[in-house]
């Protein structure tokens, strides 16, 4: 026979979400307003009745096991059901509220997604956003995010990913590194220039360039003695201050280039696009909170793109 479950199994899945969204039994007391030893105590009777451990707890800090973060997640959005039904029912409607987690690579937080965040927050200032700023792809299985911006195609077809824009990659040099290094007439000339390379985060190999020959896209393998990892801004750094010549997004070094910073290098070959895509996994219900930052962020994008283009 299915267990039905009163009033203080609602309450003690209440104040596990708390517990699981703080990572904090101190920080879920203090938002239910009652002391850390009561939520640890609730929080062993949820453990015990379920036959698992949620948290692993340790004198610092507690953290999520596997499957105290499946069940969080599962109890959020059933919550998340509740909440709405009864808003539902009543005819009540109410502000989004409550916590986003994003994860997305440096150069597109910079330049793309924190000038709108002004904006969101004035339409919404009950949610609260937390960023996480690398280049490293977060797993939604195994870390705590609800929102991710990756670069390049996906692998996951289990992810909804809807698309930001294709964003257009160019070849950057500093005009003193120009005036003191042979010209650059070709894609051969690369050989004996100075190429500033990424280390991918994922992989460890070094990212590849891409070129548009024609109406063709190819990659290229460059060498070089300067390598960078995780800052994906690094390059552009070391490239303004005349140690070579990088790959970079041309929303990144615009201002750069108008400055005379920068020079643009075979734009001939330049051109090539990689595609940036808003992923996160399934879920039947969706709090409101997610779905509003998700329909805003595209809606914003993609005006600032057609503005870019307009200007073209």
């Amino acid at each position: 026979m299915t267990q039905r479950l009163n009033d203080i199994m609602i309450s003690s899945i209440d104040l596990f979400c708390l517990a699981a969204e703080h990572q904090s039994f101190t920080v879920a007391a203090q938002a239910a307003g009652i002391s850390p030893a009561a939520v640890s105590k609730t929080i062993s009777r949820l453990e015990e009745r379920l036959g698992i451990p949620l948290f692993i707890r340790s004198t610092r800090q507690v953290r999520l096991t596997d499957a105290g973060r499946q069940y969080a997640a599962q109890c959020r959005a059933a919550m998340t059901l509740l909440h709405n039904a009864e808003l539902q029912a009543t005819g009540k409607q109410e502000a989004p509220s409550g916590t986003v987690r994003i994860s997305l690579p440096a150069a597109y937080a910079h330049w793309r997604l924190f000038p709108l965040i002004p904006l969101f927050q004035q339409r919404y200032p009950l949610v609260k956003l937390e960023f996480h700023v690398s280049n490293r792809c977060v797993n939604f299985s195994r870390d705590d995010y609800d929102l991710a911006i990756r670069g390049n195609e996906l692998d996951d077809s289990s992810l909804i990913a809807r698309k930001l824009e294709d964003a257009e990659l160019l070849m950057v040099a500093s005009p003193g590194y120009l005036g003191q290094h042979p010209p650059l007439k070709s894609l051969d000339c690369l050989s004996s220039h100075q190429c500033i390379q990424f280390v991918l985060p994922g992989s460890g190999r070094q990212a590849g360039w891409l070129v548009r020959i024609g109406e063709k896209r190819k990659e290229i393998t460059l060498k070089g003695n300067l390598l960078c990892s995780e800052d994906y801004l690094a390059g552009v750094s070391l490239a303004k201050h005349g140690a070579g010549i990088y790959q970079i997004y041309r929303f990144v070094v615009a201002d750069a280039l108008e400055r005379n910073e920068l020079q643009e290098v075979l734009p001939e070959m330049n051109r090539a696009t990689r595609p940036f895509y808003l992923v996160y996994p399934q879920a039947q219900h969706m709090p409101h909170r997610i779905r509003v930052f998700i329909e805003f962020i595209i809606d914003n994008l993609r005006q600032t793109e057609s503005a870019i283009v307009g200007r073209a």
